[in-house]
């Protein structure tokens, strides 16, 4: 029995998907349930299972954009396992056809290996082009004689024109390889959502300074306690979504969105937290945050930075939110402003932590320092809703026992 594969709906609204890369090669014996493909959506990479066992006929290439509920392989559900099968099901989402890998490194290799930009005695060089390889060759400022082509008749394919090397009136030795690769359809999307969010909104950013000294104290007396007792540690993203609750609670101007001509706010808050996954940047959502406690956040926090790690995110764990915090401090950044996530109207973004003199009562001391900034939609945020919210994170950061903690630390740390 010849099995369809159809494409599957990934979420609401999803009508495509591109073939990322087939963890099979045509004419593979397949397990049921084995991960045979990952797929690029708009908002995801998911892995796409085989749903019966057999061997299997690739439909689609690597790159393509196919349309959901689509046959991109067949499955001959008759055909017996090999003997050599090692299949066994038990890696998570893993790979474990030794053969497909010995395979994509194998082309890897070949991909990345410069070709030589004048002909040889066993490539011709017949000075036509293709039309993607003419594109390429034009940029690059090489005559399409010079170069060796390995299609038919000595016809310059596209491969020809990215490995080409323009011809140096001083030759240094060195290595000046070029290599292109396909955007994938996730990292397509932020880019387009980014340019949206930086032409469509009337964004501005606003900046202050939080000292962190409290902050530390606190994880310092009772990081160990919390750990052992909850089995996660006790990081800042709980403070700063704490912080945030509060703040928008003060400022829910902040906490809206423009629908059309009217002004959405919402009663809830649901925090997106930027981070960085093995296919680029994921936004998961931290839901109804304003009932989480510290270890809540945590708990939390940790779970989907694991799932996005581990490339088992989806799309409904990263739909929504309302307000976006966003760590570039564990990069390095001591200062940047954010881009806000549409359709949110605000953004904070932290920074490193570095020691800096600063006066406290008359006199110089040294305490860890960052910079926070507030990006904005100014549409509907004024520019005192925007400072005050800042302030309003600033000051809880600062007083953490006082305001986010009602003045009893064990309690709100649930020791």
């Amino acid at each position: 029995m010849i099995l369809e594969m159809k494409v599957p709906s990934p979420g609401e609204s999803i009508t495509e998907v591109e073939i990322a890369e087939w963890l099979v090669k045509d004419g593979d014996y397949v397990e049921k349930d084995q991960a045979i493909a990952e797929v690029d959506s708009d908002k995801a990479t998911l892995e796409l299972p085989a749903e019966a066992s057999g061997t299997i006929t690739l439909k689609a290439e690597e790159g393509d954009a196919v349309e959901v509920g689509q046959v991109v392989c067949l499955i001959d559900t008759s055909a017996e396992a090999p003997a050599s099968s090692t299949y066994d099901g038990g890696d998570e989402g893993g790979n474990e056809n030794a053969e497909a890998d010995v395979a994509k490194d194998q082309k890897a290799t070949k991909n990345t290996e410069p070709k030589a930009s004048n002909p040889d005695q066993s490539v011709k060089s017949s000075g036509i082009a293709s039309p993607a390889a003419k594109k390429i060759l034009a940029e690059k400022g090489i005559e399409a004689t010079t170069v060796a082509g390995s299609g038919k008749d000595g016809r310059v394919t596209k491969d020809d024109a990215v490995n080409a090397v323009p011809s140096m009136g001083t030759p240094t030795g060195g290595n000046r390889g070029t290599s292109h690769s396909k955007m994938s359809m996730l990292r397509r999307k932020v880019a387009e959502r980014l340019v949206e969010a930086k032409n469509t909104t009337a964004m501005l950013t606003t900046f202050n300074e939080v000292n962190m000294t409290p902050i530390f104290n606190l994880r310092n007396q009772y990081k160990e306690e919390f750990k052992s007792k909850h089995g996660v540690g006790l990081g800042f993203m709980s403070f700063f979504t704490l912080a945030v609750v509060r703040a928008l609670e003060l400022y829910p101007a902040v906490n809206s969105m423009i629908d059309g001509k009217e002004m959405l706010s919402y009663d809830f808050v649901d925090v997106s937290i930027a981070v960085s996954g093995p296919k680029g940047l994921m936004v998961p959502v931290i839901r109804n945050a304003e009932n989480l406690s510290f270890r809540g956040v945590e708990a939390e926090v940790k779970r989907l930075a694991l799932r996005a790690r581990d490339g088992q995110i989806t799309v409904d764990e990263m739909t929504g939110g309302t307000f976006t915090i966003s760590n570039g401090g564990v990069f390095g950044s001591m200062l940047s402003t954010p881009i806000i996530n549409p359709p949110q109207s605000g953004i904070l973004g932290m920074h490193n932590i570095i020691e800096r003199p600063i006066a406290v009562d008359g006199k110089v001391e040294i305490h860890p320092m960052m910079y926070v900034a507030l990006s904005y939609d100014h549409r509907i945020i004024d520019g005192k809703e925007s400072v005050g919210f800042l302030v309003a994170v600033k000051e809880a950061l600062e007083s953490p026992e006082e305001l986010l903690m009602d003045g009893n630390i064990k309690k709100a740390l649930e020791l």
